[in-house]
C-alpha cells in the first residue's frame, strides 16, 4: 500500500527539512546543506513511487 504525502513530509521534517511554503497542493523544502525538494499533493493523497524514492535520496544525501 502507498504511502501518504503527510507521511513523506513527516519524514522530511525528521531529517531537518524545513518547510517554506509553497502554492496550491505544493511545498517547497529545503535542508540547511541546501537540499531542496518539492513535494505535491494534499496530506491525505497516496505518493507516488516517484516521489516515495526521491525523498528517500534526498534524505540520505542530507546525512552524507
Amino acid at each position: 500500500m502507498a504511502r501518504k504525502i503527510r507521511q513523506l513530509i513527516k519524514d522530511l521534517e525528521k531529517a531537518a527539512f524545513i518547510n517554506r511554503g509553497g502554492k496550491g497542493s505544493h511545498r517547497n523544502f529545503i535542508h540547511p546543506k541546501g537540499i531542496v525538494i518539492t513535494v505535491s499533493g494534499k496530506p491525505g493523497d497516496d505518493a507516488k513511487a516517484y516521489q516515495e524514492k526521491e525523498v528517500e535520496i534526498k534524505i540520505k544525501r542530507s546525512k552524507k
